[in-house]
C-alpha cells in the first residue's frame, strides 16, 4: 500500500505546472456582463437583420466586394437590417450596401492587436465595440434571421461552422445559411460530402442541406424570402432566449 502511495506521489510530481500564470480575476466577469448588456439593449431595438460574414482583406475592386454591396442592397430592399463585423473588406461592403440604400447598418467591431477600425458605412448609433470574441458571436447569431457567408479566411470559417453546429444541434432556430461563390465554396462542400459524410460518417446526409451555395444577390434574397414566405417557419424573432438555452 505504501509503495502504491509513493508511486502516486511521484506521478503527481511529474505533472506539468504553470511557469507563467496570467489568470483572469473575478472583475473580468463584470466586463463580460457589460458587453452582453450593451449588446442586448442595442440590438433588441434594431429589428430583424441578416449577418454577413467574409474577409477583411477583400479590396473594393474585387468582384466579391461588389457582390457584397449588392447583397446588402437587396436585403435592405426586402426590409432586413445588415449586421457585419464592422471592419474593412466584405464587412465594409455589406454595410455600404445597406447604408447607401437607406437600410439599417450595424457593426460589431472587435479589438485586435492589429487595430481594426469601424468602417464609415455603419450607422453611428449602431456600432458595438467588443473585447471578447465569444460575446460578439452571440450578437451575430442571436439577432440574425439568416447568414450570408462570403469568401474569407479562418475567421469566416470559424463563424460559418459555429452557426452550422448551433443549427445542427438545435441550439438555435434553423435559419437560412447562404454561401456566396460556387468556385470558392464548391471544393469545401465536395470534401464535406466525400470525406466527412461518406468516408468517415462524421455528419449525416441532411447536414449538407443546412446551407446553400449561390453566386448572386438575387439568389441570396430569394432563398431568404422564400424561407419566410407565408410565415411557415414561424414569426421573425431572435434565435434563442438565454434563460431557456
Amino acid at each position: 500500500m505504501k509503495n502504491n502511495q509513493n508511486g502516486l506521489m511521484k506521478e503527481k510530481d511529474r505533472m506539468k505546472k504553470w511557469t507563467n500564470l496570467r489568470g483572469e480575476n473575478a472583475w473580468t466577469m463584470f466586463k463580460v456582463i457589460s458587453e452582453f448588456v450593451d449588446g442586448f439593449e442595442k440590438l433588441n431595438e434594431i429589428g430583424p437583420c441578416v449577418s454577413i460574414f467574409g474577409s477583411a482583406r477583400t479590396k473594393p475592386n474585387d468582384p466579391y466586394y461588389k457582390k457584397a454591396v449588392d447583397i446588402g442592397r437587396r436585403l435592405t430592399e426586402e426590409g432586413f437590417g445588415i449586421i457585419t463585423g464592422g471592419g474593412p473588406g466584405i464587412m465594409e461592403a455589406g454595410n455600404k450596401g445597406a447604408s447607401l440604400y437607406g437600410g439599417v447598418s450595424v457593426g460589431l467591431n472587435i479589438h485586435l492587436p492589429f487595430e481594426q477600425n469601424n468602417n464609415k458605412f455603419i450607422d453611428r448609433d449602431k456600432i458595438l465595440n467588443h473585447r471578447y470574441f465569444f460575446v460578439r458571436k452571440v450578437m451575430f447569431v442571436k439577432y440574425a434571421q439568416a447568414f450570408v457567408v462570403m469568401p474569407g479566411g479562418f475567421g469566416t470559417m470559424d463563424e460559418l461552422f459555429e452557426v452550422m453546429t448551433l443549427i445542427q444541434t438545435k441550439r438555435i432556430t434553423q435559419v437560412p445559411i447562404v454561401l456566396v461563390g460556387s468556385e470558392f465554396w464548391g471544393g469545401l462542400r465536395h470534401w464535406m460530402k466525400a470525406t466527412m459524410q461518406e468516408m468517415e460518417s462524421n455528419i449525416s446526409p441532411g447536414d449538407l442541406d443546412l446551407f446553400h451555395i449561390v453566386d448572386n444577390a438575387d439568389e441570396v434574397a430569394k432563398i431568404i424570402c422564400d424561407f419566410y414566405a407565408g410565415g411557415k417557419e414561424g414569426e421573425l424573432s431572435p434565435n434563442y432566449e438565454m434563460d431557456k438555452a
